[in-house]
């Protein structure tokens, strides 16, 4: 990698960045090494040029927002993350909602209930950026970003600003359009004007309900896996005995066994350890292959 000249060249265009970052700072699972350099433009003009500066200098890349649904090897990091949250701006036009990538999905959530609109219940709450949920059609509770989601504003592999509307993202379960090497820089999305009591009634009821279930007082990545067509990942799991299992400093959660936790100390290694052994015994008893749905890099 020629770090030294992409610096130089993203600097002309003001953008920051940070050296020899700790990716167990980055992440919400508190795992991973030392990232050679992280990125953080503020517009989809500045993605552009970092990424057309990346493609110049052969500098591989990774998308990195809020770091939620992400499990970073722990050694030998030989690329750069693009992180977003810097693009943190929202504006609210009638029933149209616009969010800067970077923003956390609870934040503009909130700023949905503060402008009488609702349809972003739901992720409230969901440790991640609107431009995590939008590549990967975050959803809970029997709703998800498809629902709501107009249009996207993003910059391909070759550093052009590109926009799609949701019909064009082609949605699918945790999926869209966006591919390896685009970043998203904005979401807009199409949302309905209610009674703010009752969003907020909505929204603290589907918190309370994500605190009963799931172990968020431990460092995590979310669900694991994807929900395989006719079940429920966390209940194959559980069926198999391997609620409380543990590698190292990882445990599959007593509380939710789709969730994988990080008890302290936990590596990129103890945490794939636990994810082939779910799959190979989940495989064994019910001929269920469970994929992942938290991105390993």
């Amino acid at each position: 990698m020629d770090t030294e000249r992409f610096i130089r060249s993203i600097s002309k265009s003001n953008v920051h960045y940070s050296e020899n970052e700790d990716m167990r700072k980055n992440t919400s699972f508190k795992i991973g090494g030392i990232a050679p350099l992280i990125v953080y433009p503020d517009s989809a003009e500045q993605v552009s040029s970092v990424i057309r500066a990346a493609n110049e200098y052969g500098i591989q890349y990774y998308t990195l927002g809020r770091g939620t649904n992400l499990l970073v090897r722990d050694e030998g990091i030989d690329f750069i993350f693009i992180k977003t949250t810097l693009m943190d701006t929202m504006k609210a036009e009638g029933c149209t909602l616009t969010a800067g990538a970077g923003c956390s999905d609870s934040r503009t959530a909130c700023y949905a209930l503060e402008n009488s609109l609702t349809g972003l219940e739901f992720i409230h709450g969901i440790p991640g950026s609107i431009g995590g949920a939008c590549y990967m059609n975050a959803g809970a509770y029997g709703s998800q970003m498809s629902d709501v989601v107009q249009s996207v504003e993003y910059v391909d592999a070759d550093g052009q600003i590109c926009r799609l509307s949701g019909k064009e993202l082609k949605f699918g379960y945790r999926q869209s359009a966006i591919g390896e090497g685009q970043v998203v820089c904005s979401v807009t999305m199409q949302l309905s004007h209610a009674d703010p009591e009752g969003i907020r009634s909505r929204m603290n009821e589907l918190i309370n309900r994500r605190k009963a279930s799931q172990p968020l007082e431990y460092p995590s990545a979310g669900s694991v896996f994807k929900r395989p067509e006719g079940y429920f990942a966390g209940k194959l799991i559980q069926d198999c005995g391997l609620k409380g299992c543990v590698s190292g400093g990882a445990q599959v959660s007593d509380k939710h066994a789709g969730f994988i936790i990080n008890r302290g100390g936990a590596t990129c290694k103890d945490v794939l350890d636990l994810i082939r052994r779910i799959q190979d015994e989940v495989f064994e008893k019910f001929g269920v292959h469970l994929q992942t749905e938290v991105k390993i890099i």
